[in-house]
């Protein structure tokens, strides 16, 4: 893991507390920032390297076996949304005593929870010695998936779900944040839609006139830093115009961090739990685990900026979310090197992607 990747952490809170004080000694610098809409253009600076990186020929490998596509489909789109929903509602619903209603952080949980990782999740992978393949095949098939379901999940689980709930009073309370379908496509065709085709398009070009090798032993490696470079800059102007509530309430970050935390431990047990259960072999098993245990949150963070504007709780709430995953899941990661010593992974009728699965010893 590059020194860049591996403190980003420290980069993100250094770029907060930068942000913060730029926007307490400079005040009028946020009308500039929302004139120049310097957060937009950051936002979709940094969706571009992961969308020009996925290899998109790799799809067949995802498809071809049902029974592990199955149960990434299942982690990914229906238990991780599931579960970010629950964590969401118990924090932020005001349902439970003693936590008071925070429709703005419920929202942006929600943002987060259905914005799949097809990013960071390659790191993830690499360091715990996942498969490549698979991991390269489902990071290509979730970038073309969000594109058709981000909105209809964001939709479903902020404005429908609640009421049928009986959670009317939240319900209420997020009506007032004058949110609609149609500013969730928008957002998406904007902030995913657009580095997508670029992506695309770059791809093309790229392996077409310069090989695949070129493209990427050469290209990606130089484009890669992009998305830190951006996520840092986005960081800062959006904390710079809203300084004057990160001031106010520095509580709020931990509030946030709690349910992103145990989402992401929860979704990697229940991942490896059902991985093994279906006799995937190790490297299968870690691939989707952490495809499931991390979000998309580049896609989030756009989202919310565009819906609810830079300043808003919802885009504060999303840009925490980077700031835990990071330790989180590097702490994750040799929890899943723990796993691969402690339990015999080889030997077993798999179904896996690779064509030879890693014999490792038991501690047994």
């Amino acid at each position: 893991m590059d020194f860049l990747d591996k403190y980003l952490t420290v980069w993100i809170f250094a770029a907060m507390i930068v942000g913060v004080g730029l926007g307490q000694v400079a005040p009028s610098v946020t009308e500039p920032i929302r004139d120049l809409h310097l957060v937009e253009i950051g936002l979709v600076a940094m969706m571009y390297p992961p969308l020009a990186k996925a290899d998109y020929s790799r799809l067949p490998t995802v498809f071809s076996n049902w029974r592990v596509l199955g149960l990434s489909l299942v982690q990914n789109w229906l238990i991780g949304p599931t579960l970010m929903f629950g964590l969401a509602v118990f924090f932020f619903s005001g349902l439970v005593p003693g936590l008071p209603a925070r429709p703005e952080y419920f929202l942006g949980l929600v943002f987060i929870g259905m914005a799949r990782c097809i990013a960071m999740v390659l790191v993830w992978n690499e360091l715990a010695e996942g498969s490549t393949e698979y991991v390269t095949g489902l990071v290509a098939f979730n970038s073309l998936f969000q594109i058709v379901t981000y909105g209809v999940y964001v939709w479903f689980f902020a404005l429908v779900l609640p009421p049928l709930l009986g959670m009317e009073a939240l319900a209420a309370e997020i009506t007032t944040f004058n949110v609609s379908p149609e500013q969730v496509f928008w957002a998406i065709a904007v902030f995913l839609g657009i580095p997508f085709a670029g992506g695309i398009l770059t791809r093309y070009v790229g392996t077409r006139t310069k090989g695949e090798e070129w493209y990427d032993d050469e290209f990606v490696p130089k484009i890669d830093p992009l998305t830190l470079v951006a996520l840092l800059f986005t960081i800062v102007v959006m904390f710079a115009t809203q300084g004057e509530n990160i001031v106010a309430a520095p509580a709020d970050v931990l509030l946030i961090a709690i349910p992103l935390t145990i989402y992401f431990v929860v979704m990697f047990l229940v991942s490896f739990g059902m991985g093994r259960g279906i006799g995937a072999d190790y490297s299968t098993t870690t691939a989707i685990g952490f495809t499931a245990a991390s979000n998309n949150f580049e896609l989030a963070i756009a989202v919310a900026v565009a819906v609810f504007g830079v300043g808003s709780g919802v885009a504060f709430a999303t840009v925490v979310g980077p700031l835990i995953e990071v330790p989180v899941l590097l702490a994750l990661v040799n929890v899943a090197l723990y796993f691969q010593r402690r339990f015999d992974w080889g030997g077993r009728d798999t179904g896996s992607l690779e064509s030879t699965t890693r014999e490792t010893p038991t501690d047994d």
